[in-house]
């Protein structure tokens, strides 16, 4: 008989050890490719203010890297323990592909880390900037692997089954390239970039209202807004075709991030559901705020199209409908809210008010963590829409655990509980210790360069110019 119990107390054991672990390399990515675009600045312009900001961030960089690495050990420990029968039937398909990961990705970042973190005096300008940007690839590489697999267990494709119920791959590029990840994969690194901006941009704000004219923070702000503005319409567009994806290959995931029950009558068209409290039970909305015809607009793109309500799947193939039902709108929410403060700095900075604006600064401070949670909520959204499966439609979760009793599982999950809590609050706590630590000028050091200390920097086509003292210093 499957023990239930068992199978919650290990699926809240994922699920707490992914919450904390997802943020790190969402957090690596984005910054990875922060410090690139600094350090690429720095070498074009010679301002010092960008070198600064390069060694102030990378010192955060590197504390964060280090914790994602550790908590990312502790996830494949997982499915070795709780989730043994998954790992036997998929491993032939998942276990290369992250077999792929530690050998592209995480040997190239390895491998360049430690000249990013200590060569820049050691090494020449070229081959420290390549260095960063191998490490800014490796991230991206790393998410390229790990993405896929997540797709291949939500749209499985190019595989084999034994008589035993193994997956085995038959078409590899298939299998990579399956129907969601080229979209999962865009919706993700946008979100890191848009995680990271927001968290350097509240770090500026913090410091702006403690002194305006300090140069670090004023770039840091800007910069950010700048991202925001650029970044968060597109992430918006990318998030509507990921959805009209998955309405394609998951409809039932569809049905609950909508609070869709029955289809509509009479061409009356899908309402968008702004409100309601889901209730499974009855299968149906409790205290629901909806816009008639609104969801088929941007579901199916015609007023009066509709899509299938949860009533039209058997009750044991829907997800817990009220998680992804409100993780959905609060990530949904929070990516219009980036979207509108992207919009006002550009308002404010039209009128010369960027940087004197105490009550965007406070509002850019108030949003620092919400690129985190939003990940947190549309990664909740993916994994608690697809139950109850493990590998979409093929494999059910129940069919995927240990044969494990509650008390050993309960037992690991208290001593993650325990043991996280106490080595990632101190390692929080130090980065943002270190974030309430202001930018200074020269914290980058003077450079070696005889044409630096002159002043004067290769322009274009090997010309010389010169680069004014209050730039370059």
């Amino acid at each position: 008989m499957t023990d239930l119990t068992a199978i919650f107390l290990a699926r809240l054991q994922f699920a707490f050890t992914l919450g904390f672990h997802i943020v790190f390399p969402a957090f690596s990515i984005g910054l990875a490719s922060y410090l690139m675009v600094l350090e690429a600045l720095w070498l074009r312009t010679a301002r010092q203010v960008y070198l600064d900001l390069f060694h102030y961030w990378i010192k955060i960089f590197a504390i964060g890297f280090a914790m994602g690495v550790v908590s990312g050990v502790v996830m494949s420990y997982q499915f070795g323990t709780n989730w043994g029968s998954f790992s036997d039937k998929a491993g032939p398909v998942i276990g290369p592909l992250m077999g792929y990961e530690v050998l592209t990705a995480f040997f190239l970042e390895a491998g360049f880390l430690g000249v990013m973190l200590f060569g820049m005096n050691r090494v020449g300008r070229g081959l420290h900037f390549l260095a960063t940007c191998l490490v800014a690839l490796g991230t991206l590489i790393s998410a390229f692997w790990i993405l896929s697999v997540n797709s291949w267990m939500q749209t499985p494709a190019g595989f084999t089954t034994t008589p035993d119920g193994r997956f085995m791959p038959a078409d590899w590029f298939a299998i990579i390239f399956n129907p969601s990840f080229p979209y999962r994969l865009v919706h993700m690194v946008l979100a890191t970039y848009l995680s990271v901006a927001f968290l350097v941009g509240a770090v500026g704000a913090w410091h702006l209202l403690r002194d305006r004219r300090n140069e670090g923070a004023r770039v840091m702000f800007s910069m950010a807004l700048w991202m925001a503005l650029l970044v968060a319409p597109v992430q918006i567009l990318a998030g509507d075709a990921h959805g009209l994806n998955t309405l394609e290959h998951q409809p039932v995931k569809v049905a609950a991030m909508e609070g869709d029950w029955a289809d509509p009558v009479n061409g009356e068209g899908d309402p968008l559901v702004l409100f309601a409290w889901p209730d499974e039970k009855a299968a149906t909305n409790r205290a629901e705020i909806a816009i008639p015809h609104l969801g088929s607009l941007i579901l199916t793109h015609s007023w009066s199209g509709s899509i299938k309500g949860m009533r039209d799947f058997p009750p044991g193939d829907r997800p817990p409908v009220p998680v992804v039902f409100f993780a959905f709108r609060i990530m949904v929410a929070l990516g219009f809210l980036m979207a509108a403060v992207g919009l006002l700095g550009a308002v404010l900075r039209w009128r010369g008010r960027l940087f004197d604006t105490r009550w965007l600064h406070w509002i850019m401070v108030a949003m620092a963590p919400t690129g985190f949670v939003s990940v947190l909520a549309g990664w909740t959204v993916t994994e608690v829409g697809r139950q109850p499966f493990t590998v979409y439609g093929l494999l059910r979760t129940v069919d995927s655990a240990s044969p494990i009793a509650a008390p050993g599982v309960a037992t690991s999950l208290v001593a993650f509980v325990i043991v996280y809590f106490t080595v990632y609050g101190a390692g929080i706590t130090f980065l943002l210790r270190q974030m309430a630590r202001p930018p200074l000028p020269g914290e980058g050091g003077a450079s070696k360069s005889p044409s630096r200390a002159a002043g004067l920097m290769p322009g274009p086509a090997g010309a010389i110019v010169d680069i004014p003292p209050t730039a370059a210093e």
